[in-house]
């Protein structure tokens, strides 16, 4: 496939991240259509997922959706549109809840989230699940707000509280 040129002053742009992100929320799911487990701290798995996940235990390696990422700020907005006050994040079925970073921008990054550094493999699009978890139009409000995909490239430990960096260097980007 082709690589990408981004020109110099893009590229700069798009490689300024003014402050960090934060965990607010993590969850695994240890088996398909089971109840997220709320978790204070998870172990990522190079190339796997995260622990007690079942991503981590059927995961080949090299699986571009080891973990799913979705922004705090992008649930407020779901809620809204549902005309609801909030939404509990484990309805949405991803495994980190992440404020102040946006997360589309971590396109082409690597990025650390704790001790782990993963690289973001592509958004995370909504399922037919979200209507009957979510109630009516819960689908449509996901749509654009259904947070990334992430693969783990250095296993670590991600906390409630602990940091996302964006770090500077891009990776090349294929068409």
């Amino acid at each position: 496939m082709p690589v990408t040129k981004i020109p110099a002053g893009l590229r700069e742009l798009m490689s300024t991240f003014p402050r960090a992100g934060r965990v607010e929320w993590i969850g695994v799911r240890p088996a398909t259509r089971m109840p997220m487990q709320v978790l204070q701290r998870v172990d990522a798995i190079e190339g796997r997922g995260l622990a007690g996940d079942r991503t981590a235990e059927k995961s080949r390696p090299g699986n571009a959706r080891q973990v799913t990422l979705i922004q705090a700020e992008h649930m407020a907005a779901v809620a809204k549109l549902l005309q609801r006050a909030d939404i509990d994040p484990a309805l949405t079925r991803r495994n980190i809840v992440v404020s102040g970073i946006n997360l589309l921008s971590l396109k082409g990054h690597r990025f650390r989230i704790g001790d782990a550094l993963l690289e973001m493999t592509g958004e995370c699009h909504p399922c037919s699940l979200m209507e009957s978890l979510l109630g009516p139009g819960g689908y449509n409000a996901m749509r654009g707000h259904g947070g990334i995909n992430a693969r783990i490239l250095e296993s670590g430990r991600v906390t409630l509280g602990a940091e996302v960096i964006a770090l500077p260097e891009t990776i090349e980007q294929t068409a």
